[in-house]
């Protein structure tokens, strides 16, 4: 009886494995009707062109060291490479923190930034706006800084609060001396500063 039990449920399983696997085909070939091999990338056409034209980066991320030794961290939203131009660049939402070896911190921050490898240099524009830790909160149309060395230029005005009030310039610089001095800003033509004492504390 178990052998004739045994004999039954095999000739069963030969007919069911075949229909099981006939059933799975069906399904894949079901399946795969719904997708069009010729659909075309669902990206606008626009946006394909500006992708190879353009090469861009999102969120790039850079960190390190100036020739003194000053620590350097550059971060923006995109960075792109009209038109396919080595060493030239285009930076989105640029913030640039400086931390000199004397401890003094900058924080750069803009809207767009060029970056000029070539040069050694980058140019920030679009409201720039810098920070200092000693106290500085100034904000100018268009501002110069170099990529290996702490050398900050704003050729035009500007405005903006200082430690003893608030502080107008045709011009500003801020440089390091060659002796490894503490960092130095300049401001020239025209300096009008307005000078709000602190309230005394009783």
């Amino acid at each position: 009886m178990q052998a004739d039990r045994y004999t039954r449920l095999v000739s069963w399983l030969k007919v069911l494995f075949p229909l099981v696997a006939l059933a799975l085909l069906s399904t894949l070939f079901l399946l795969s009707r719904g997708i069009d091999p010729g659909q075309s990338i669902p990206f606008a056409e626009k946006e394909i062109q500006e992708r190879l034209r353009d090469q861009q980066i999102t969120a790039p991320f850079f960190t390190g060291a100036t020739a003194q030794g000053d620590e350097l961290t550059f971060y923006a939203d995109v960075l792109t490479t009209p038109d396919g131009k080595i060493g030239s660049n285009k930076a989105e939402n640029v913030r640039v923190t400086i931390t000199t070896t004397q401890g003094t911190s900058y924080r750069l921050q803009s809207n767009s930034a060029e970056i000029d490898l070539a040069t050694n240099r980058a140019e920030l524009t679009d409201d720039v706006v810098i920070m200092a830790s000693t106290g500085y909160r100034l904000t100018s149309d268009l501002m110069t800084s170099g990529l290996s060395s702490l050398d900050v230029e704003s050729p035009g005005p500007v405005y903006g609060t200082a430690p003893e009030g608030t502080l107008e310039a045709g011009a500003m610089t801020i440089t390091q001396p060659q002796n490894g001095g503490a960092t130095q800003l300049f401001f020239t033509n025209r300096v009008k500063l307005i000078y709000k004492p602190k309230p005394l504390i009783e």
